[in-house]
């Protein structure tokens, strides 16, 4: 087996704390073929440019790297359409990997690859949840994890990660049954500031959410194209869709330095930069 070259190889504390190292597929066989979420539904018909696709995945990976960024590549597999989404397929707590259990049938063979990837580099990790629990519903805030109640994750699974982690404040979050994941909705992209489309929680939820964050509320087609899935990739800097220009100027004028990249072809099966990457490593910081 092999070692990894970081000593601290696994280390998530925020959403927004400088980012280290990721995990990316590259989208080389994505196709929307069984519809599994509305954003498929609304591009069944024109489907994926996997051409394009590539471009501004590659255009993505770059900036990355040009931010300091370690981009490990795990393999794409003609079978798997949806791999690119790496953020779906685990989720790192601190300094512990949790390897999902996926909702959806043709999703599930993207952990297998993972753990073989994961024992290659003997990465400890966890798994064995009684029921589906997917990353985009999981956000790091220090000591708290707010988790999504969603069709892909279920509270019995939230119960059991409450169990395994019992220093920590679980706070789930019912959305809305035609969001796909937290992430969607909601992503803290600084200490006290999070984006936030309010219609997708409850009124409970939505008032939780208002007493722990500075909220910048996000329009339904800023939500529809993904707006809320921004990826910082360090404090006050952030990655997003250069499409949502009203949200891009909004975020700059609250002093957010943003870096807006096409992805168009890649949002089309319901994902955007946050979903495309699943975070090792990022820098420590006082939470």
């Amino acid at each position: 087996m092999k070692e990894c070259t970081l000593s601290n190889r696994i280390h998530c504390r925020t959403e927004y704390s400088a980012l280290k190292r990721v995990l990316v597929v590259t989208p080389s066989f994505m196709k929307i073929t069984t519809v599994i979420n509305e954003t498929q539904k609304y591009y069944e018909d024109v489907n994926i440019d996997i051409p394009r696709a590539l471009d501004q995945h590659e255009t993505f990976v770059h900036v990355l790297k040009d931010h300091g960024v370690e981009v490990v590549e795990l393999p794409a597999a003609p079978d798997l359409h949806e791999q690119v989404f790496t953020r779906d397929i685990a989720f790192v707590i601190h300094d512990q990997l949790f390897v999902a259990s996926m909702n959806e049938h043709v999703r599930q063979e993207e952990t297998s690859l993972l753990r073989e990837w994961l024992y290659e580099y003997s990465i400890p990790f966890q798994e064995q949840f009684p029921d589906s629990i997917e990353g985009g519903d999981v956000l790091i805030d220090g000591k708290t994890v707010w988790i999504g109640i969603s069709g892909r994750t279920s509270p019995q699974a939230i119960e059991t990660l409450r169990e395994r982690l019992p220093s920590y404040t679980i706070e789930p979050l019912k959305l809305e049954d035609d969001i796909l994941h937290l992430d969607c909705v909601f992503n803290i992209i600084s200490e006290g500031t999070a984006l936030v489309y309010p219609p997708s929680f409850t009124d409970s939820g939505l008032d939780k959410l208002q007493s722990q964050f500075n909220l910048i509320p996000v329009t339904r087609e800023e939500q529809f194209h993904m707006g809320p899935n921004v990826l910082s990739i360090e404090e006050g800097k952030l990655i997003s869709l250069s499409q949502n220009q009203r949200l891009n100027d909004e975020l700059r004028s609250k002093g957010f330095q943003v870096i807006p990249i096409e992805f168009s072809e890649i949002i089309k099966s319901g994902g955007s930069f946050r979903c495309c990457t699943l975070p090792l490593l990022r820098a420590s910081d006082h939470k």
